[in-house]
């Protein structure tokens, strides 16, 4: 479709001549000689040229009408009365170009085409951001189980407040995507969401990337930096894993939900944000407690709402549909055939355990489809982890012979650091702890250093 633009000027010459100009140059053109006849086109007009001077309104009055209305279109002042002063007024009010009577039709084209390109560009970016909104929306975090039906209509009770949301449950069940939803059906949707993943954070560098640092704040830096909580400014601040964030760094968290308030590395200027924190955890935050790697005043400050998402073999009414959404997903990122999967395919897949949740039911449904050759996705097609398959029947739980608990929960930490290279943050994941909670046993056990 051409794009319409319409021309406000009260000199009928000047009038027709743009006109002429733009028609030929591809544009439906419609125009009016006051501003009262304008403002009736003001809703179809994809870009609007109107001189400064009207017969009983200014431009710049008109301009104001027209953001009232609420249209997207761009507005290029025209005026044989041009100062610096008007035109930063017209630009302070909205317009996007000032044209200074008189000028050439090549410059009158090159405004016009550079105006329409940068609404483009922002018509782009609106609807991008529309898209992202709609990714998170509840039709699109698959969840028919009435456990995850809970959960949303918790998120819909608790997204227009800006309390403290500490969401918790097994690595992959998809509590990233909880957050989001929060974020995005909150009144801070359009402001920054700014994810920080505590675990991987070495800790000699989790307060400057939290809380930035100042220049010849420590070896290396040589200008100062924002940390993550500046940028979430009027945002939301999403803290993954928090219970990897070390003691020293969570008195810090704790000023900045109390107070609200913070000083950069280096610097002895406290500095004011207005953020919304919401905090995730695949381990128990109360063993941590009890343990003293995490601070009890800061455990209630971010337990103000507590939102456990189940796992995946607790809700196993939500592996079909799941399923089914992975497969035309990822059949066609990755060019598969497969278009639907076979009721024994399904019956396999029901009958795992899936102890890594959604995340590993999607990546098995791409390795499925990557070994499939056919149209449907059958049983045989199906890779699962055999090891993980099998489950241990009931009753049949025991210890080595001749090892205590104790030995055993030792045996089990030396066996993760040595798979892990010594890496205590791997081999804390492989353990299903947080490096605190590493940290603390190894102590325990005499070998923290």
């Amino acid at each position: 479709m051409k794009q319409r633009i319409l021309i406000i000027e009260d000199e009928e010459k000047l009038r027709r001549v743009i006109q002429l100009q733009l028609t030929q140059a591809g544009f439906d053109v419609e125009q009016a000689g006051t501003a009262e006849q304008g403002l009736l086109g003001i809703d179809r007009a994809d870009l609007i040229l109107t001189d400064l001077r009207l017969p009983c309104m200014s431009g710049l009055e008109l301009l104001t009408l027209i953001q009232r209305q609420n249209s997207r279109a761009p507005v290029i002042m025209m005026t044989a009365h041009g100062t610096i002063e008007n035109a930063v007024e017209a630009m302070k009010a909205g317009a996007s170009d000032f044209l200074l009577k008189p000028f050439s039709l090549d410059h009158l084209m090159t405004v016009v085409h550079k105006a329409l390109e940068v609404r483009g560009l922002r018509d782009e970016n609106r609807k991008l951001k529309e898209e992202l909104g709609r990714r998170y929306e509840f039709d699109n975090i698959i969840g028919r189980s009435p456990q995850m039906q809970e959960i949303f209509a918790a998120v819909l009770r608790v997204a227009p407040t800006r309390a403290t949301v500490l969401l918790t449950g097994e690595s992959g069940v998809g509590k990233d995507l909880i957050a989001r939803a929060i974020h995005f059906h909150s009144p801070r949707k359009d402001r920054p969401l700014v994810k920080i993943n505590c675990s991987a954070l070495p800790e000699n560098l989790m307060e400057s990337e939290l809380f930035g640092y100042e220049k010849g704040a420590f070896t290396g830096a040589n200008t100062s930096k924002p940390g993550k909580f500046e940028q979430a400014d009027t945002g939301t601040v999403f803290l993954d894993e928090i219970g990897d964030v070390p003691t020293a760094v969570q008195v810090k968290l704790l000023r900045v939900l109390q107070e609200r308030e913070f000083e950069r590395l280096g610097s002895n200027k406290t500095q004011r944000i207005d953020v919304r924190m919401i905090a995730a955890t695949n381990q128990d935050l109360r063993a941590a407690l009890e343990q003293g790697t995490f601070r009890e005043d800061l455990y209630y400050r971010l337990n103000v709402v507590p939102l456990e998402i189940p796992p995946l073999r607790a809700r196993k009414q939500d592996i079909p549909p799941l399923a089914e959404h992975f497969i035309h997903k990822l059949a066609l990122d990755s060019g598969a055939k497969v278009e639907t999967i076979t009721p024994a395919a399904m019956d396999k897949i029901l009958e795992y355990p899936w102890p890594g949740n959604v995340r590993e039911l999607e990546n098995v449904i791409e390795r499925s489809l990557v070994m499939a050759t056919g149209k449907e996705l059958d049983a045989k097609d199906i890779k699962l982890d055999a090891h993980r398959a099998r489950s241990v029947p009931a009753g049949e739980l025991s210890l080595p012979d001749g090892m205590s608990l104790d030995q055993y929960e030792q045996e089990l930490i030396r066996h993760a650091l040595k798979k892990a290279d010594g890496n205590k943050s791997h081999a804390a994941r492989l353990l299903g702890l947080t490096r605190n909670a590493l940290r603390y046993r190894l102590t325990q056990m005499g070998m923290e250093s």
